[in-house]
């Protein structure tokens, strides 16, 4: 087969995969028909599983129809350094000593506010937090946002609507929450370093809209709910056998800040998260449940979307070239939802000669759109992986996903568009 073929070929699998994280209702409802292969059919409705089950059938499909050496060849020069720090990066954020520490902050912001305690709390989480992700990277500040949203208030038993806006709204502002720094969104970090964007740049250019969008983002949905909301009871203290010593706390700091540091060393981040597993085991009476599982399932996902991804540039490089400034902001906006916003802009900073106008107009679209879907940012499937349990039959919808998002992905549009 021609190299034409083959990369058709991947866009057409690309597209099945785009498609089957839309279809799981529909894998769910073969697994109570079929009983007997539930098993089967429970792991394909599994939205983590799909770009990884999807890559494996493109490898296959290349090694059959291409050359075994070059589909060896294409796998081996993939990328895997972002999947693992957000496993490594998920893991750490969400041990208790962690977690523990980010409530006593979230607490003690909420008490500044005017509002009710679970008000309060539910729009620092969703305001404060996803801005963090500026400093601790975009994967830690939605997996500590998803723990907290899930412990306080999703086992509270929301309705359905305040449940979907509530991942909406958070997927979005992690999305936006992050363009503060030049160094922790992904989309930014692609194109950072070549063309020249440091930390005053971020914060002239996209920090500040990005604060702005995020504030009205959880203001107008905690508003929205604010009935809702109030009626849900305030916290509990903290149990004694709960507490953490505050030196194993700021060992495990340490442990966090040193991940992020060297999160483009995968050799680094991994040795110390080794470390970081040891110190745990060492001490379990002052931990809960590492989320292994969630973290391996979220990693095996972009892991997936690396491999697929790679072979869509052939089609997305020339479209992005033949867009004006303002047809590439909505453009990247729209292609996001269908494919990872860091892959968008790493194409972009492959071209050359293009204008400082659509150098941000190409950026600001993929984060822009970063909450349209599971696949539109990195660390979207870490929040799909903590909050599906609590949604019915334990599966979040991708149709309610963009819906949710659509309000708040238009106030991001009006602070980085139209501001």
């Amino acid at each position: 087969m021609s190299p034409d073929t083959l990369q058709t070929g991947a866009l057409v699998l690309f597209a099945i995969a785009v498609i089957h994280t839309f279809s799981g209702k529909f894998f769910e409802r073969l697994a109570h028909r079929y009983p007997a292969h539930a098993g089967i059919w429970h792991m394909l409705g599994e939205v983590e599983v799909v770009f990884g089950f999807w890559a494996m059938v493109l490898i296959v499909y290349l090694t059959v129809f291409g050359e075994a050496a070059g589909a060896l060849e294409y796998l081996e020069s993939r990328d895997f350094t972002e999947p693992m720090f957000v496993f490594a990066i998920m893991v750490v954020a969400a041990s208790r000593p962690i977690l523990n520490l980010s409530l006593v902050i979230v607490e003690w912001v909420s008490k500044m506010l005017p509002l009710s305690s679970s008000v309060a709390t539910y729009f620092v989480v969703l305001s404060v937090v996803p801005l963090l992700g500026s400093f601790i990277t975009e994967p830690a500040a939605m997996t500590l946002a998803a723990l907290l949203l899930r412990d306080r208030f999703y086992s509270a038993g929301l309705s359905t609507r305040l449940q979907y806006a509530t991942i909406g709204v958070l997927f979005v502002n992690v999305s936006i929450g992050g363009t503060l720094t030049p160094f922790a969104a992904p989309p930014v970090l692609m194109v950072a370093g070549t063309w020249g964007w440091d930390l005053p740049f971020m914060l002239t250019h996209f920090g500040w809209r990005a604060a702005l969008a995020t504030l009205v983002n959880a203001a107008g949905v905690t508003w929205l709910f604010r009935h809702e909301l109030s009626r849900i009871p305030p916290a509990e203290p903290q149990h004694a056998d709960m507490k953490v010593p505050a030196v194993l706390t700021l060992v495990h700091m340490a442990f966090l800040a040193g991940i992020v540091v060297f999160a483009h060393h995968a050799v680094v981040f991994m040795g110390m998260f080794l470390f970081f597993m040891g110190v745990a085991t060492a001490y379990p009476r002052y931990q809960d449940r590492l989320i292994l599982r969630e973290g391996l399932l979220v990693a095996f996902f972009l892991a997936g979307l690396v491999v697929l991804g790679g072979q869509q540039r052939w089609w997305l490089q020339p479209l992005l070239e033949g867009m004006s400034p303002t047809v590439v902001y909505y453009g990247a906006t729209a292609l996001t939802a269908i494919t990872d916003n860091a892959a968008l802009t790493y194409l972009g900073s492959l071209v050359e000669g293009l204008s400082d106008e659509f150098k941000y107009s190409l950026v600001a679209g993929a984060v822009t759109g970063g909450g349209l879907t599971v696949i539109a940012n990195a660390p979207n499937p870490a929040g799909y992986s903590i909050l599906k349990r609590s949604f019915e039959h334990e599966e979040i919808s991708a149709l309610g996903i963009l819906v949710s998002a659509l309000i708040p992905t238009l106030v991001a549009i009006a602070a980085f568009r139209f501001i």
